[in-house]
């Protein structure tokens, strides 16, 4: 190899390298971001693990959070999917204000998103009469008051990562299949959908991770009874009242969940949205 080559090469590998006004910040941030996890897990009080789970009904309180959080979720595929085309291509009066508003739920305090939901569903809110001429009884301190709740502040995660999809999606596939007679249904279903498909799945899992950790609009619409509306991030609250030292220890199921989910959906579903 000449001299030249090998200064070319050398002057790749050091373009390739981090530069240090990536390299000081990022460090920061992973400091900032992994060290309360890691303080967590220092003060756990791990010889006291399984006595905390059986006193604080702890399995229970997990096994409403992951069926709730999942419920959450498929009603927001459901329902956003759809939203999030309409906002991406509808040429409609009061579209920009339709997305704002869908935005909402993003920037209010949990706690707001509660009494958002309660002025709005529960017994003498707008619809409260006929949420409960449908159910049979009022909305608030129930198990689908969780599932509400955890729709409300967590479908917005989904329908922006899917709106952003589906505006720069191909549409000359679309087209062509148009051009072949098949109806709008169709295309959206068999073409549209399949094509964003690696959005959906992320947007999907954004928003049961946020729907698993909802905390004040659930406890605020769905109470905290044990074993039918308390949630594990609900629990804390009663730990925290009664045994603080112990409240730790309600942190590691959800974290073990998040790293298991999060952790094995991230590489095989968000990567070819990068792509």
């Amino acid at each position: 190899m000449t001299a030249a080559a090998r200064a070319l090469r050398a002057r790749r590998a050091a373009g390739q390298g981090t530069p240090v006004l990536v390299a000081v910040p990022a460090l920061v941030a992973i400091v900032f971001l992994v060290l309360p996890t890691i303080a967590l897990l220092i003060r756990m009080p791990w010889s006291r693990i399984g006595a905390i789970y059986r006193e604080q009904h702890v399995w229970t309180a997990l096994r409403i959070s992951v069926e709730s959080s999942f419920e959450a979720t498929a009603a927001a595929i459901v329902l956003g999917v759809p939203l999030a085309w309409l906002l991406a291509r509808a040429r409609i009066p009061g579209v920009s204000l339709l997305r704002a508003f869908v935005a909402v739920p993003l920037v209010l305090p949990p706690v707001m998103g509660g009494i958002a939901i309660f002025a709005a569903f529960g017994r003498f809110g707008i619809a409260g009469a006929q949420v409960r001429g449908i159910l049979g009884e009022d909305l608030p301190f129930t198990y689908l008051a969780i599932v509400v709740a955890q729709l409300f502040v967590a479908m917005p995660f989904l329908i922006i990562t899917v709106e952003g999809a589906f505006r720069i999606s191909d549409r000359g596939v679309e087209e062509a299949a148009a051009t072949l007679g098949a109806s709008r249904s169709r295309i959206f279903l068999r073409v549209t959908v399949p094509l964003v498909a690696p959005a959906i799945l992320s947007g999907a899992v954004l928003c049961w991770a946020r729907a698993l950790g909802e905390f004040g609009a659930t406890l605020l619409v769905g109470g905290n009874t044990v074993g039918r509306t308390q949630t594990l991030t609900t629990a804390v609250i009663t730990v925290m009242g009664d045994k603080p030292n112990d409240a730790p220890a309600l942190a590691l199921p959800l974290l073990a969940v998040a790293l298991v989910v999060l952790g094995g959906m991230r590489d095989r579903w968000m990567r070819p949205v990068a792509g």
